[in-house]
């Protein structure tokens, strides 16, 4: 789990954000983060052998570390908002539960990974029956690809029609606020969409052509979570969400074999000498 303290505009006024995440490749969460102003903890749930081709193995994190890692954490600097991450088994997901309700806070960002961008499966069915039944009614916005969302409700999604149908069938299942992310969508522009009971919000961008894409869901999710720590409101926040993560893909860096990273100092200006 990662804490982030997002700086405010005001000087010195901190604001602090915890995150839940996959210790992966890069550590996307904690570059957006730090690349947004903010100050990033986190409790790691699996350590990774992997890099831009691929998943190589997986090791998980017990259920009551990842417990020690999030309350200890929480109870030296208050979070003000929680990105959570991959939740390999329905025993991490149940911990992660216990500990979040101690913190009694209500902006939580879950970003439900389940495959990693080469094809590797991250966790097991009884882990998605548990995400699906414990951990998404305690969030206030899920963020899905067209892949996860496809596990979870269950339905093919070739449209944008059907991104929203899926949205509102999380919806139904007790998810308080849905952010579909349409990357995987065979189209020119690029749509996000955001799904409650009362709305249905399209975020319109440009896709930009490149194979290299690692961690945007991570990226997305933790931007997201720092700008609500902030104090901005949900529509806002996954707008500069998404907006931060397009810049971080048009800046094409090109490192790697594979899926290369995303470049998440694109938001930074250093106007500073160091001799």
């Amino acid at each position: 789990m990662e804490a982030l303290k997002a700086v405010s505009s005001e000087p010195i006024h901190l604001r602090s954000v915890l995150e839940q995440l996959l210790k992966d490749f890069g550590t996307p969460d904690i570059k957006t983060v730090t690349s947004l102003g903010s100050y990033a903890m986190t409790a790691v749930t699996a350590v990774t052998a992997q890099n831009t081709t691929g998943v190589k193995s997986i090791i998980p994190i017990s259920p009551d570390e990842i417990s020690n890692q999030i309350e200890f954490s929480a109870k030296d600097i208050r979070p003000d908002a929680i990105k959570i991450g991959m939740l390999h088994s329905k025993e991490v997901i149940l911990a992660v539960i216990r500990s979040l309700k101690k913190l009694k806070l209500k902006k939580l960002v879950f970003d439900p990974v389940m495959v990693a961008k080469g094809g590797t499966k991250l966790i097991n069915k009884t882990a998605i029956i548990f995400i699906k039944k414990k951990l998404m009614k305690n969030t206030l916005l899920i963020t899905p690809n067209i892949p996860e969302a496809e596990i979870l409700t269950k339905i093919k999604i070739d449209t944008t029609q059907d991104m929203i149908k899926a949205g509102k069938i999380l919806i139904s299942l007790g998810a308080k606020n849905v952010l579909i992310k349409g990357g995987h969508l065979k189209s020119k522009k690029m749509n996000d969409i955001l799904v409650n009971k009362k709305m249905i919000k399209v975020f319109n961008s440009k896709k930009h052509n490149s194979k290299n894409t690692h961690g945007t869901g991570c990226t997305l999710s933790s931007s997201i979570a720092t700008y609500l720590s902030c104090g901005k409101d949900l529509i806002k926040s996954c707008e500069l969400g998404i907006k931060y993560v397009n810049e971080a893909i048009k800046s094409k860096l090109n490192l790697g074999k594979g899926n290369g990273p995303i470049n998440h100092l694109n938001s930074i200006t250093i106007n500073k000498k160091f001799n």
